[in-house]
């Protein structure tokens, strides 16, 4: 999947900085961190982890925007994160999220970013009603 000419990243979990994971690690080396950012879809709690679907109403996800550093590292830097988020699925594994462009809300900016949407079906898994998943994490606890 090439650029399109879209150079910016929304991530709302793990990626984010706030998860301190080695994913972000990962994507600090190739990416830098705009500010923080809004997107219109529904997190879901899948147990293991959050899940984003798009939304066409007022549910927005909270997370982070990015932009690649380098816009000429755009495909080996994508290309670990869609095996990281398993949208590069081998034969015998399930596809667990797509990449698509959508538009990212940034101090009452429009931004068109990628996003990690879930693949599968949400059906009758909890909402997380604040759109963000640290918060809902910490609530948790």
């Amino acid at each position: 999947m090439t650029s399109q000419g879209v150079f910016y990243l929304f991530v709302y979990g793990s990626l984010r900085s706030g998860f301190k994971s080695h994913a972000y690690e990962y994507i600090s080396q190739f990416f830098e961190l705009v500010g923080n950012a809004k997107v219109l879809g529904k997190l879901v709690d899948l147990g293991e982890y959050p899940a984003a679907v798009p939304a066409e109403n007022e549910h927005y996800i909270v997370g982070e925007l990015y932009r690649i550093k380098h816009e000429n590292e755009f495909s080996w830097a994508f290309g670990q994160l869609d095996d990281y988020e398993g949208v590069a699925a081998e034969e015998d594994e399930i596809q667990l999220y797509r990449r698509e462009i959508a538009e990212a809300e940034m101090n009452g900016n429009k931004i068109k970013a990628w996003v990690y949407w879930y693949n599968g079906d949400v059906t009758g898994k909890p909402v997380i009603a604040s759109g963000d998943v640290l918060q809902y994490l910490q609530q948790k606890k």
